[in-house]
């Protein structure tokens, strides 16, 4: 649907009002990158941003229907449409006038263009409003497109940057950055730009190397390589992380919520659930889920428990008892799964 309407900017062709809910910013902003280009290329742009959190929707209605100055149409934007989300009766922080929203949007200016912005999953479907612009305006929904259509936009991101990247490196890069398409084409650009001048194929390793890792994949290294027993290398891991400044305690929850989720993912696996209906239903990366799946034949239930056990000794530790905070960790960490701390 964006293409197609990306593609309509392009040839002139631009509605009066817009309407994009969803949360994924990505589609909002290049959407509004495209129609402050066109707009602008036929002149001095009339721009007015309005946030209708803190003002009226009278106040958009008003300024889209004052005639522009400097071009033949304006741009009005209205962020965080919030009267158009589900809102608990007598709760609403502003009393905007719906009605004359109603009527602006049967009868729009022809001198603006006016778009009202709604980063909400879902959107109040019973009212009269909600109804009247998906009616009466051209209606956008941004929301993250599924993993195989991800990697393909990613596939295509790389190309129309004249790279070329694997198949492995996109699973990589989007396992590393998450599903903010955003954060993804900023990586994208840093990943064709390194290989521009050699013309190499992106590859996993250079993907490693050159996309910065988050605490959450270094705590998730961390806990793999201790309940594989790998000691050495859990304690490097976790003495990098406090030279980053990490505090044990924080450590602590983060690994301690990756156990739980390793466990539910688990769990839900033995209930006959797909990788991809986990992903959904507990709402984490699909590649995330993916390698907890890949790593399920190392790791017994009772080694999460145990781990859980331990990790709660930890944190009872950090919260009562005085020291060097950072060696209670590490004392977990070097012994083996299912030691009691005394």
């Amino acid at each position: 649907m964006f293409q197609k309407v990306w593609k309509d900017i392009s040839s002139g062709n631009i509605a009066p009002v817009y309407v994009i809910a969803g949360q994924e910013t990505y589609f909002i902003d290049e959407t509004m990158k495209r129609l402050k280009e066109k707009l602008q290329a036929q002149g001095e742009l009339d721009l007015m941003t309005y946030d209708l959190e803190e003002h009226l929707v009278d106040e958009v209605i008003d300024e889209a229907d004052t005639i522009p100055f400097f071009s033949d149409k304006k741009l009005v934007i209205a962020k965080n449409a919030s009267f158009l989300k589900a809102t608990e009766k007598g709760k609403e922080k502003l009393p905007h006038d719906l009605k004359k929203l109603e009527r602006f949007l049967q009868f729009p200016s022809d001198t603006s263009v006016t778009v009202f912005i709604a980063p909400y999953e879902k959107l109040d479907e019973r009212k009269k409003v909600t109804k009247q612009m998906k009616e009466h305006a051209l209606y956008l929904y941004a929301e993250t497109p599924k993993e195989r259509d991800l990697a393909v936009w990613v596939q295509n991101e790389v190309t129309a940057r004249e790279a070329t990247i694997s198949d492995a490196a996109v699973e990589r890069l989007i396992e590393l950055v998450g599903m903010n398409m955003l954060h993804l084409q900023s990586e994208i650009d840093k990943l064709a730009l390194y290989v521009a001048n050699n013309q190499e194929m992106i590859m996993p390793a250079l993907v490693e190397e050159m996309v910065a890792k988050t605490l959450e994949q270094d705590v998730f290294k961390l806990l793999n390589a201790y309940i594989r027993g790998d000691r050495s290398t859990a304690l490097a891991i976790y003495h990098d992380l406090l030279r980053q400044k990490e505090e044990p305690i924080a450590l602590v929850a983060l690994i301690s919520s990756q156990v739980r989720l390793m466990s539910n993912v688990y769990y839900l696996l033995s209930k006959g659930y797909h990788p991809q209906q986990i992903s959904k239903q507990l709402k984490v990366n699909p590649y995330r889920v993916k390698r907890i799946v890949e790593d399920r034949g190392q790791i017994t239930e009772q080694q999460l428990l145990d781990a859980l056990y331990g990790l709660g000794e930890v944190d009872l530790q950090l919260k009562t008892m005085s020291g060097n905070r950072a060696r209670f960790l590490e004392f977990f960490l070097m012994k083996p799964i299912g030691y009691r701390l005394r």
